[in-house]
């Protein structure tokens, strides 16, 4: 069973009404950790159910119930769960992606308007928020469905769509669906396997396909201690100031060489053995591949297994940022009477959020205990996510492989990513079935960051290799 040429030719021909279609979803600036982007979340929701019913899917959105965002309760946006094809002599496969986004201003340093796609005809590139994270990869999964639905071709595989709209925010609700769902006469029922396209090429040249993911648990450390925010001329070395508190706090979490300064976490990780190690040696990967998509020559060492083993197999501490301190333009001499400080752990096997929070807060009660300050700690842990790791010799692997040497006339690495997509694990774990990440963007595109982009010959290829992988599926896998 082979591609027809008809799909390619289609989705070459409709280029420009598949950038059209990428344009009006990045112009939906569908925020999910800001309340007051949350219309607009649900306003992309209703976008791509009316893609979908376009093409014929059976669409029904799921209530997730509510949370509370920025101190006030609101409703969460809809899980989108689309099927179409129930032939039981077809493999049925169970495709996720997400309509969310990171937070983007124009003052953030961007170059254009984040939420509006800018097509770059010199570079060839697509910039706006979501454009390769991870609006373009759901949308390639459209365009797949609309060219074989104008074309009368039937689909070689039963599909089940499962969008979310709360990813970028720990996707809130979206577990329990899951498992809700999985049974006799669940949607769930009947799936042999799960494609997710919401990664990236480690490079700019070398297709990929991922078979692991680091978790992640997400901090927030706040010190409080004045009743309100105080002028430093009065107040300044006669309290303890918050801010100071929480400034040599986060200083003892990680040193500059990203060495993570927590007792007991390097315990928690799994030992790296000669063959695993040898996977790094062999991968299309250079010092000067993480500097460019830097932007700058910042690389922790020029050993390249070592910068890919702590991107891939072992954890990191980021530190991101602090809320309630003074950052507007020109100088205030507040105190802040409350200032909260923001970090997160990349997790590896094995460890979990449930084993590093205790770690974590007890290490930062100790060490602010150290400060003897009269000012008071709270530890959160905002959200989390185990790591994960698949099976890359599986026939869902080899279909995709196949699949990108086809459109790519390249074999495609094997990685473990550095980033977290914990609905990853619960798919592996809920349905019982092998889980393939398969990336449509590079790796230089700047998801979660300033002038974020998907090249227009990724989006278009991309397509086509995702059309691709569904026949593969259909000629590979076993019957």
């Amino acid at each position: 069973m082979s591609v027809p040429n008809q799909f390619y030719e289609y989705v070459d021909q409709h280029k420009s009404d598949f950038i059209d279609r990428l344009a009006k979803a990045v112009a939906i600036p569908s925020v999910s950790g800001d309340a007051s982007y949350r219309e607009h979340v649900f306003e992309m929701s209703r976008f791509i159910v009316k893609e979908l019913e376009a093409l014929g899917v059976k669409v029904r959105t799921v209530d997730l119930g509510k949370q509370v965002l920025d101190g006030q309760e609101i409703q969460l946006p809809p899980a989108i769960l689309g099927s179409i094809g129930d032939d039981p002599k077809k493999k049925t496969i169970q495709l996720y992606a997400h309509y969310d986004v990171q937070p983007a201003l124009l003052s953030d340093g961007w170059d254009h308007e984040p939420f509006k796609l800018t097509h770059d005809e010199k570079t060839g590139r697509l910039y706006g928020r979501g454009s390769s994270d991870d609006k373009g990869p759901l949308l390639g999964w459209i365009n797949v469905l609309e060219t074989h639905v104008k074309l009368g071709l039937e689909l070689p595989v039963n599909l089940r769509f499962c969008f979310e709209g709360m990813e970028e925010s720990g996707s809130e609700g979206l577990d329990d669906l899951i498992k809700d769902e999985v049974g006799p006469g669940k949607f769930f029922d009947g799936v042999d396997c799960v494609c997710i396209s919401d990664n990236y090429w480690l490079n700019d040249r070398t297709p990929c396909l991922t078979y692991g993911l680091r978790g992640i648990s997400y901090y927030k450390v706040t010190i409080s201690g004045p009743a309100r925010d105080l002028h430093s001329g009065v107040f300044g070395n006669t309290v303890h100031e918050p801010m100071t508190d929480l400034i040599l706090l986060m200083s003892r979490l990680v040193k500059p060489n990203g060495e993570i300064l927590i007792p007991g976490l390097e315990q928690l990780v799994a030992p790296l053995t000669d063959e695993e190690k040898q996977r790094y040696d062999v991968l299309d990967y250079s010092i000067s591949d993480i500097e460019q998509s830097a932007g700058a020559p910042v690389a922790l060492s020029e050993d390249k297994s070592a910068v890919l083993m702590g991107r891939m197999r072992y954890p990191s501490l980021s530190l991101h940022g602090i809320e309630g301190a003074f950052s507007a333009p020109g100088a205030k001499t507040v105190i802040p009477a409350k200032v909260s400080g923001k970090f997160s752990i990349r997790l590896v096997p094995n460890m979990t959020p449930d084993n590093v929070d205790p770690l974590v807060i007890t290490y930062l009660k100790a060490e602010f205990a150290k400060l003897n300050s009269k000012n008071k700690l709270e530890v959160e842990n905002l959200h989390g996510g185990k790591p994960w790791v698949a099976d890359p010799n599986h026939w869902n692997y080899v279909a995709a492989k196949k699949a990108t040497e086809t459109v790519y006339k390249k074999t495609p690495d094997l990685t473990r990513e550095g980033g977290s997509i914990p609905v990853t694990l619960t798919f592996a774990e809920a349905l019982g079935v092998n889980v393939l990440l398969l990336p449509m963007g590079r790796g230089d595109d700047g998801a979660h960051s300033t002038n974020e982009k998907l090249d227009v010959s990724n989006y278009i290829e991309g397509t086509k290799l995702l059309g691709t992988y569904l026949w593969e599926v259909a000629a590979t896998a076993p019957k």
